[in-house]
């Protein structure tokens, strides 16, 4: 492990601001935004990118470094310890409705971050304990279909029209967010029975883990109703929305209008570097544990974080992943960005 390496430490930056924001309130309810949409931004703007790939040789000593792995990790308590000190401070009252709605942001920007982003990547390991921990983040999203959706059905169908989270040119993010949320809920329910399908099986088991999932979802809801009182219930579902939604987001930014061709056996070419939206800005990358070098991911979705790669070929956003978001809550401002820039991709030779 390098000095360098400890910039990762950085990630942890927005959750405790937003704990920060749970015990100090006021202007500061909105800490995890002001760190999440404001601080990186600026810091993306005025800072290095940096195209960098490893040696070999080091690659294979990051990859077996531990330490990579337990940054990952420590987020699970992190994150339920956040949760539960944003119920405490709403049970005790007497919160000004900017300071609500200020915790209520700030925390599920944590969820959709570290909470879905961390799962996302624990949930492409193939260690027991990994997945669990993902399953385990993706709960407080109520996502946890995500877990088979994502592996199983977006990495196959990313960049076609047959995947939901692979944004249209030309789509609005509302729009978007409306096919997505509901087309990767349904198409996770239809990758297992047909799983259990080929297993000899019926669906309606509880081999199949989207009935699992469901109740785990709802013995989480029933979990925060007892412990914290049933008026926490729609908070709990409210950072869970604002933390799927900014998934989504990322999805958008990702791999919007980015299109595979068919080839004439009816199937897709193989997913290349150009099929997916990258940013080089240090700054997000730190931040999102590597999801900005998102073509690497795809092209292998099994290599960490810690050693995905730059490639000259995939296609550059303007600004980096919190920018992007931010701007395409404006379709027309994201479309004068981007059409143009998802032409220029496409023409791209396979």
């Amino acid at each position: 492990m390098r000095w360098n390496d400890w910039k990762y430490l950085i990630a942890y930056a927005a959750p405790l601001a937003a704990l920060w924001g749970v015990f100090t309130l006021g202007h500061w309810s909105f800490s995890g935004i002001y760190v999440g949409f404001v601080l990186i931004p600026v810091l993306e703007l005025i800072g290095p990118k940096s195209k960098e790939n490893f040696p070999e040789e080091l690659e294979k000593n990051r990859v077996a470094d531990r330490f990579f792995d337990f940054l990952l990790y420590l987020n699970l308590p992190i994150l339920y310890a956040l949760i539960h000190f944003y119920f405490q401070t709403l049970q005790k009252g007497g919160l000004a409705s900017y300071e609500i709605i200020g915790l209520t942001c700030s925390v599920g920007l944590i969820v959709g971050t570290i909470g879905i982003n961390v799962a996302h990547e624990l949930g492409h390991r193939a260690t027991w304990h990994e997945q669990f921990l993902a399953k385990s983040l993706l709960l407080s999203a109520m996502y946890m279909h995500f877990f088979i959706e994502h592996n199983r059905g977006h990495h196959k169908n990313v960049a076609t029209e047959d995947d939901p989270a692979s944004a249209r040119m030309g789509e609005t993010l509302y729009g978007f967010w409306l096919r997505s949320v509901t087309g990767s809920y349904l198409n996770a329910w239809k990758l297992e029975a047909e799983r259990l399908q080929q297993a000899g099986k019926s669906a309606w088991t509880w081999q199949n883990e989207m009935l699992r999932f469901q109740v785990c979802q709802l013995a989480y809801l029933a979990a925060v109703a007892w412990i914290y009182g049933w008026s926490m219930v729609p908070f709990a579902l409210a950072i869970a929305v604002f933390g799927f939604l900014l998934l989504e987001s990322v999805n958008y930014i990702e791999h919007y209008g980015l299109r595979r061709k068919k080839l004439e056996n009816g199937r897709y070419e193989q997913v290349l570097p150009h099929h997916s939206w990258n940013s080089d800005h240090e700054m997000g990358r730190i931040f999102l544990y590597e999801l900005t070098r998102h073509s690497d991911h795809h092209f292998k979705a099994n290599r960490k974080y810690q050693v995905l790669r730059h490639f000259d070929e995939s296609p550059q956003l303007p600004f980096g992943y919190p920018t992007s978001i931010i701007i395409s809550f404006f379709p027309p401002l994201w479309f004068a960005l981007m059409n143009s820039r998802v032409k220029r991709a496409l023409s791209v030779p396979a």
